[in-house]
Formats: structure tokens, C-alpha cells, sequence
């Protein structure tokens, strides 16, 4: 037999990235605005906030992404009260669908979600220096990388961020407005569930019986559930998740420490204090005074 290869065609093909940014924002950050001659998208991880694309002024929600297009004056404010988590990217594209982005807000599913926090392990498996210092200007390469391959799977997956956005929003947009969120595959139905349970009790002191009986779920196949999508038990996921919640309460600047704690259901400050350094590494005061410094080191510059 005479096999024939075939040329796979590529539409969208990213081989140059610029910036990638985890931004864990003060509710008071400003920045002064930029445009340069690539691509760059902003997603909502958490929080509130409205972009300036051109000369227009639009709000962004939890889950959200815009892309601007090359030479777009943009811009981030925040609204003085919701400290927001925010991916940044900035990258070369020269496909032709791109131009269906432009001025678009999009929402993102959780396939979508997955791909861009692949985005940000690699991002620090294969680049040195702080993915939240807003006034990077340039990736340094690790050497070596802590991952075989990580700068080629950057480019996969922001390549298949792109291809699963046109698909759903220009290629059939009948989908668009059903509403529905796609599973995503390496979890299920149970851990969706479950997560979203525990976001709501935040302030909560849960247990693992409490959990399991509130959503009529084994002890075995909870942990089974977490030990497989995050190697780690429930209950450090929920810990983890109160942290995270923390962070954002300590950038809000509206309370101190006491009732930050008080809120998230710890028994005492020393208490949530000691969970906080252990997780992050700093004390809430290390943390508060290291994300603001970040913040004002750009109007120094000024």
C-alpha cells in the first residue's frame, strides 16, 4: 500500500508570548493604561472590574475574557471595594479569525478555565520571576525549565483557548445563548457540586461528616474525588480555599485581621494567622504589605 501523509492546517498558531500574568489585585489598584502591537487577553478569576478598551469603559465579571486587538489603548480599574484575581496574557497571532474577538466580552467554561490555569503552572515551570508583578516586561527563561516541554504546551493551550472560544461564540453561535456549562471532564458532576458547596459555607467550620451528609456522598469516594483532581484531601482543599478567600479579603482592604478571621469561621487571629503562613509561606501582615508594594512599585516609576 502506498500511504499518503497529511499536512495538518493550523488556524490559529501562537509562537510568541509577551506576558503571562496571576494578578492578584488591591481594590485600589490602578494602572495607567498601555497599548502595544499584540494581542492581549484579561480574565476574571475572581471579583469585579471594568477595562478600558479604545474609549469604552466595560465591566468584567467572574469569568469573563476580553481580548485587545494590536494598538488598542487599554486599560484596569478596579472599583475601590472587590480585590480581583485576574489572568493577563499578551501574545503574537497573526491568524485572520482572531478579528471575530475584537470588542467582544466572552465568557469562559470550565474547559476553558482548566486551559488557562495550565497556562499559569507552565508559565512558572518554565519562566523565572513573579507572574504577579504587574510591571514585568519581560519572560526570563528558567534554566533549565523545572518541566520538559512546558514553553511548547504554553503555546497548545492558549492555541486551544482560542479554537474552543470561536467555536462555541463565532463558529456556532446558536450555542451562545443555551447557557449551559460544559462538564469538565477531569472532574464531574459530584465535585462541582461539592465545590460549590463549600464556597458557600466559606465561613464555615465543616468536617468530612458534614460534607459527605450535606451532599449525600461517601467518605471514601470524597476523598477519592479530591485525592484524583488534586492530590489532597477535602478538607486541605477547603483549608486552601479559605486562604484564597483571605487573600482576597486583606487586597479588599475593608477589614482587619481579627475580623477576616472572625468571617471565614476561625476559632481565633493566632489561629487563622498560623493556617495563613503555613499555606502561603507569609504572615497576613507579610502578605498585605508585599501585594501593596507590588501595587505602588508602578507610581514610583512615574
Amino acid at each position: 500500500m502506498a500511504y499518503k501523509s497529511t499536512q495538518l492546517r493550523s488556524l490559529a498558531i501562537v509562537k510568541k508570548v509577551i506576558t503571562i500574568h496571576y494578578f492578584e489585585y488591591m481594590s485600589d489598584f490602578s494602572f495607567p493604561g498601555e497599548s502595544h502591537d499584540f494581542w492581549e487577553f484579561v480574565c476574571v478569576d475572581k471579583g469585579v472590574i471594568d477595562v478600558m478598551a479604545g474609549e469604552k469603559r466595560i465591566p468584567l465579571k467572574r469569568g469573563n475574557i476580553i481580548f485587545h486587538k494590536p494598538g488598542e489603548f487599554h486599560n484596569i480599574l478596579t472599583n475601590g471595594t472587590v480585590a480581583p484575581n485576574l489572568v493577563v496574557v499578551s501574545f503574537e497571532c497573526n491568524s485572520p479569525f482572531m478579528k471575530s474577538f475584537e470588542g467582544e466580552v466572552l465568557s469562559v467554561q470550565e474547559t476553558e478555565m482548566a486551559l488557562l490555569a495550565q497556562i499559569i503552572i507552565e508559565a512558572r515551570n518554565a519562566f523565572s520571576g513573579r507572574l504577579d508583578d504587574p510591571y514585568q516586561e519581560e519572560l526570563v527563561r528558567r534554566q533549565p525549565s523545572l518541566s520538559f516541554g512546558a514553553e511548547q504546551l504554553i503555546g497548545n493551550y492558549l492555541e486551544e483557548l482560542i479554537i474552543h472560544l470561536y467555536r462555541r461564540y463565532f463558529s456556532n453561535p446558536e450555542q451562545i445563548s443555551t447557557g449551559r456549562v460544559t462538564a469538565n471532564p477531569m472532574h464531574g458532576d459530584a465535585h462541582n457540586r461539592i465545590i460549590r458547596y463549600m464556597e458557600e459555607h466559606i465561613g464555615e467550620h465543616l468536617t468530612i461528616e458534614t460534607i459527605c451528609r450535606d451532599n449525600l456522598t461517601g467518605r471514601s469516594q470524597l476523598q477519592k474525588i479530591f485525592h484524583k483532581a488534586y492530590g489532597c484531601g477535602v478538607i486541605d482543599f477547603f483549608t486552601g480555599m479559605k486562604i484564597d478567600a483571605a487573600k482576597q479579603l486583606i487586597r479588599s482592604n475593608q477589614l482587619n485581621f481579627t475580623e477576616i478571621a472572625d468571617r471565614l469561621g476561625y476559632t481565633s487571629v493566632h489561629y487563622f494567622s498560623r493556617q495563613f503562613k503555613k499555606l502561603t509561606g507569609m504572615t497576613p501582615s507579610e502578605y498585605a504589605t508585599s501585594i501593596r508594594s507590588l501595587s505602588e512599585k508602578g507610581m514610583e516609576k512615574q
